[in-house]
């Protein structure tokens, strides 16, 4: 969800990751910091996203992370898997063959 946020929206920081995932989950996705930031550290270690310091609207400093091409591939190959499962899903719930 995190590499499609930032591939939807560009460069966030991780409140403002947080918060976007919240609205368009009309609040069901609630992001604890202390679960974000460890998990964008590990995106960007593998290299699917890039981190920038950057001032934030309010005029703080924050790191900024937007998705590489390795994290859009990356997200295109979750979006087939995730695709197919629901397919999968969908057929066995509703008897369809």
């Amino acid at each position: 969800m995190v590499l499609q946020t930032l591939n939807s929206l560009g460069p966030l920081h991780g409140y403002a990751i947080a918060a976007r995932l919240e609205q368009v989950s009309s609040g069901a996705l609630q992001l604890n910091m202390g679960t974000l930031y460890p998990a964008l550290m590990r995106l960007e270690q593998r290299g699917l996203l890039r981190g920038n310091w950057g001032i934030t609207e309010t005029n703080r400093k924050a790191r900024f992370y937007a998705a590489t091409s390795a994290g859009r591939r990356q997200l295109a190959r979750e979006k087939d898997a995730w695709d197919r499962m629901a397919g999968i899903i969908h057929t066995l719930l509703h008897g369809e063959a």
